[in-house]
């Protein structure tokens, strides 16, 4: 444990303070979420983001070699000696013109930022590297999450690294075997609930409360200081300069959450001097975000928000017996953990919200794959929802745009193979049968 560090109440009229010894996922004072908070001025952060390239000539040392630890200076709330690593970051942004022609925009504007290289596969590493180390710090030895998939894959796999005991809760039938198939076999207990992942949710919170496991959901404050990690690499490829614009996928909305708190530390170490503007975007079949932003009017209001139109909307949810519904499982949430940080990281970023359709995600994916990266079906979220605000004119062609592709494209096989095999979108590439007779094959293949 460190003195530079602590945890706060986001809620303005509590605003309550912990040390970081505590696994306190909400403020005991008030029940909001809450934050991982710096002492800046007793942390020796550089003067200039361009000095954690130096970084790069010391890969021998693990954290030097881990993404996320590399910049720990801007995340420093445990000692080296409880980091956990297990080469997570090794990520790529790619430049992508192909995709760029696609979406409208300009040669060398359009980077694809791609999470799927990390070790289990999606960016949940990033954010397991960090909330694994404050585990290690407090001496946890159980551990728990309600997934859609890629949370369960990523604590799974650190559990297993760091010898402590993991149970993953997922919804009945509402998971990719893809990812189902990595919680089984990196060994943890995986009980499937009668429910979506908002049932899994409230009862993986009340089963580590109860039995005092360590939480590994983003409601965790520290997951979400790994996930700004992401946001510096993408800075780091464009030369220590900041994109125009970053699209990322909703969901439970962590990783706006952690986009917003990273560029807003950062602009207040002076280490860069604008905020890019972030696009969040959802599947329509799940988009509680986009409603009560574009719809409600629902505001950050410098942390009041009005609590009230949360509680109508989720009311109305319930009477409705509604479940969220998209092929993009990953992002299949209607009641995000992390709504009133996201609402924070829009009013910081200037952000925009928009809902993208199931066949404008399919047929994004299908060009992604098809020039370059495979991704999972949230990831292609954000290339549909940057088409559409070029098609508005929100975007311009020339702006620089980072999309945040969350995962490797094995999450969802069976989604990839049956929208080409079944010839479901304009982009479907279905195998042909042959005879087995040469003549026969090379005529096919002209």
């Amino acid at each position: 444990m460190t003195d530079a560090a602590f945890q706060k109440c986001i809620n303005p009229d509590c605003g309550a303070e912990y040390d970081c010894g505590q696994a306190l996922f909400k403020c005991p004072a008030c029940g909001e979420l809450l934050d991982a908070q710096y002492n800046w001025d007793k942390i020796k952060v550089p003067s200039k983001l361009s000095q954690f390239a130096k970084r790069w000539a010391s890969r021998d040392n693990r954290l030097d070699f881990s993404g996320v630890w590399r910049f720990r200076e801007l995340l420093n709330f445990c000692q080296d000696k409880y980091k956990v690593t297990i080469g997570e970051g090794q990520t790529i942004c790619e430049q992508n013109d192909a995709v760029a022609e696609y979406v409208d925009m300009r040669p060398g504007c359009l980077y694809l930022q791609y999470e799927g290289l990390n070790p289990s596969g999606s960016f949940k590493d990033n954010g397991m590297a960090a909330a694994f180390s404050h585990a290690m710090m407090i001496g946890a030895e159980s551990c728990a999450c309600a997934s859609t998939g890629n949370t369960s894959a990523a604590v799974a796999l650190y559990a297993h690294s760091c010898g402590l005991k993991c149970t993953v809760f997922i919804g009945s039938g509402r998971i990719a075997f893809g990812k189902l198939s990595q919680g089984m076999d990196y060994g943890a207990q995986t009980i499937q609930i009668l429910g979506d992942f908002d049932d899994c949710m409230r009862q993986v919170q009340d089963v580590c409360t109860k039995l005092g496991l360590y939480l590994l959901n983003s409601v965790n404050p520290f997951r979400l200081e790994g996930q700004k990690t992401i946001m510096y690499r993408i800075i780091e490829r464009l030369g220590w300069e900041v994109p125009d614009w970053i699209i990322v996928p909703g969901g439970n909305l962590g990783n706006s959450s952690a986009f917003g708190k990273a560029f807003f530390e950062l602009k207040e170490l002076g280490l860069i001097a604008r905020i890019p503007r972030m696009a969040i975007i959802n599947s329509t079949g799940a988009d509680t975000l986009t409603d009560l932003v574009n719809n409600k009017k629902l505001l950050w209001n410098k942390g009041h928000v009005e609590q009230a139109i949360i509680d109508d909307y989720y009311a109305d949810l319930t009477a409705r017996d509604f479940s969220p519904h998209t092929c993009a499982s990953a992002i299949e949430i209607s009641r995000p953990v992390n709504l009133i940080k996201c609402l924070r990281a829009i009013d910081i970023c200037d952000g925009v919200v928009r809902a993208v359709t199931d066949e404008e995600i399919c047929d994004a994916k299908a060009i992604i794959g098809k020039y370059g990266l495979g991704c999972e079906p949230a990831s292609a979220a954000t290339v549909a929802g940057l088409k559409h605000l070029r098609t508005e004119g929100l975007i311009a062609r020339d702006e620089r745009v980072a999309c945040v592709l969350t995962g490797h494209p094995l999450k969802d096989p069976n989604l990839t193979v049956n929208y080409h095999k079944e010839k479901q979108g304009q982009f479907s590439n279905p195998p042909v049968e042959a005879a087995n007779d040469l003549d026969e094959i090379i005529k096919l293949m002209k």
